[in-house]
């Protein structure tokens, strides 16, 4: 756009709620929204039902001390700041989900969760009630807006930080208010450290968070038995040989190689892994790894970054936060419950398993993603949860 004298015309100034976690991402994704001249306000969600507690090391989020960091950051900036309470809606979507899905055999990704139930849903409806344009937050991913205003989301400009697996579960509603000042820089962390010192945020040399947010300590293993118990289950080989026992199928994932504690190796001396995990007889069976090549995969629950795509086609996906791409053609089509994605790919791949997010990309676009439902292994049955 472009005012009378033919210069371009100024970005509009939005009303902006930068959702700020305590950490330096987000602290220099309000400070840049500020600086680009929109009206931002800070706000914390308090999302632990501990919040007394404090970060062990580097892991965690959502505590006190989190809170006082992001206040801190807010009033360097210049911005109101609030604490925002959504810790019931958080233990719902995100937490009693993630325990349900372990339970059940599955592999969830309760970082998408959360974007899609709480900092996309929860927190943006509440925002866009009480006036706001649109939710900041320190993920780096770009949103491109095209000629027609529809917008896309795109990779950041920096592969090695790019974060747009995560965000995959966004519509394009939810696009259309979400701003990611990081995602088109090309910056590393390091600088982004170093502009958080230039501006004077306490949290430049802030640890970044790891792992799962609300299991601070990272042992995922204790706290599933702590909310499921504990059920002595056995460990099978291909052929149904008993190998060793568990104490909780929940506490294996598929291609899953250390912790099998078998106690034997394979007549072939190669390692096992977890190939399947069976809750209904509390079984994990495990084998060779060429047993974990995945050819094709059906995924239901599909979420759309704007138009679905028609017909079968060819993109590439991403199967996990930090993994790499993979040529695919995928096609949707009509299942029992709904849309499903049926999606083949060109080369086998491992490491494949039922609750995982699978993410579709032409080129730098994220096309959508789906929750895996069943996976068809190279010469074997397809394992299904």
């Amino acid at each position: 756009m472009t005012d009378t004298t033919g210069a371009p015309s100024p970005a509009p100034r939005l009303r902006v709620l930068a959702a700020m976690s305590g950490g330096v991402d987000s602290a220099v994704a309000a400070a840049r929204a500020v600086e680009a001249g929109h009206d931002v306000t800070g706000v914390h969600l308090a999302l632990s039902a501990n919040p007394q507690s404090f970060r062990t090391g580097a892991r965690g989020c959502c505590t006190i001390e989190d809170s006082r960091d992001a206040r801190r950051a807010a009033d360097v900036i210049g911005i109101p700041f609030y604490v925002w309470d959504l810790a019931e809606r958080f233990r719902q979507d995100v937490v009693e989900d993630f325990v349900a899905e372990y339970e059940a055999g599955r592999t969830p990704n309760p970082c998408l969760r959360c974007n899609e139930k709480i900092k996309f849903a929860a927190l943006l409806d509440k925002a866009l009630a009480l006036g706001f344009d649109a939710v900041c937050t320190g993920h780096y991913a770009t949103v491109v807006v095209r000629e027609d205003g529809t917008r896309e989301l795109h990779r950041a400009t920096d592969m090695a930080k790019d974060q747009s697996y995560v965000l995959g579960v966004l519509d394009e509603r939810q696009l259309a208010h979400a701003m990611f000042p990081l995602g088109d820089t090309a910056t590393t962390k390091d600088e982004i450290r170093a502009e958080a010192e230039r501006r004077g945020l306490a949290v430049a040399k802030k640890p970044d968070s790891h792992d799962i947010c609300f299991i601070a300590d990272g042992d995922t293993q204790g706290f599933l038995a702590k909310h499921l118990g504990t059920a002595e289950g056995d460990i099978l080989d291909e052929d149904g040989n008993k190998l060793g026992t568990h104490s909780g199928a929940y506490g294996f994932t598929v291609g899953q190689r250390k912790g099998l504690r078998i106690g034997h190796p394979a007549p072939d001396g190669k390692p096992r892994y977890v190939l399947d995990i069976s809750p209904v007889d509390n079984t994990v069976t495990v084998g060779p790894a060429s047993a974990l090549d995945v050819v094709a995969l059906r995924a239901i629950r599909p979420r759309w970054c704007g138009t679905p795509p028609t017909g079968p086609g060819a993109y590439t996906a991403q199967l996990r936060a930090h993994g790499g791409e993979t040529p695919v053609t995928a096609e949707l089509v009509g299942g029992p419950d709904g849309d499903e994605l049926r999606v083949a790919f060109t080369e086998p791949v491992r490491g494949v398993a039922p609750g995982q997010a699978i993410v579709l990309y032409d080129g730098t676009r994220v096309v959508g993603s789906a929750t895996i439902a069943a996976t068809e292994r190279r010469g074997a049955a397809a394992v299904t949860r």
